[in-house]
């Protein structure tokens, strides 16, 4: 795991770019084989202008960085995102990028407000990719608790599958399994 370095730059500029907006998030999970880190802040109302890096091991050496820019809406009961995230993929099976569709859903129960249950997804077709990249897709699920008004932890299961150029290489499980986190929001 290279990039433990640019999570802090990562990190620091987050906080710097977060004292000049309205709301952000600093996300950071773990699993036994790869670390991913988020930052997200709020623009203007309703939206959210984000980064981040993916470094895992599962099966081979990858990283993906991703920015993106998504329309939300939170209410008491869910908090909803849609919009676009540009991918760039360096891997031991070929390296490239695309522009993604996708966002990401969570209900609050009622039950247990301080509960909420949701998953993202973001799938870059190959007309807008580049380099060895021909398509990708990531999803995932996650369960997260409120610790306090702005620290949540959760548990997940994420998928980041892509396909590449490569003669023999076809499409490859970049990361799998599930992880743990944790998001600060401010």
């Amino acid at each position: 795991m290279k990039m433990i370095p640019s999570l802090w730059v990562a990190g620091a500029l987050a906080l710097a770019a977060g004292s000049l907006c309205q709301a952000a998030s600093l996300d950071l999970n773990l699993s036994g084989d790869a670390v991913q880190f988020e930052t997200n802040v709020e623009v203007t109302p309703g939206i959210q202008l984000g980064a981040g890096v993916l470094d895992s091991d599962y099966r081979g050496d990858a990283t993906a960085w991703h920015g993106q820019l998504l329309g939300v809406e939170r209410t008491r009961d869910y908090e909803i995102a849609v919009g676009a995230r540009w991918t760039q993929v360096d891997s031991d099976f070929g390296d490239g990028g695309g522009l993604s569709l996708g966002g990401y859903g969570y209900a609050y129960l009622p039950q247990a407000p301080a509960v909420s249950l949701g998953g993202y997804g973001f799938y870059t077709p190959g007309v807008v990719s580049n380099g060895d990249l021909d398509d990708a897709v990531e999803y995932g699920v996650r369960a997260r608790y409120a610790v306090t008004a702005n620290v949540d932890a959760y548990l997940g299961y994420r998928r980041f599958r892509a396909d590449f150029d490569h003669p023999g290489i076809g499409t490859r499980t970049l990361d799998s399994g599930v992880h743990g986190g944790v998001r600060l929001v401010f």
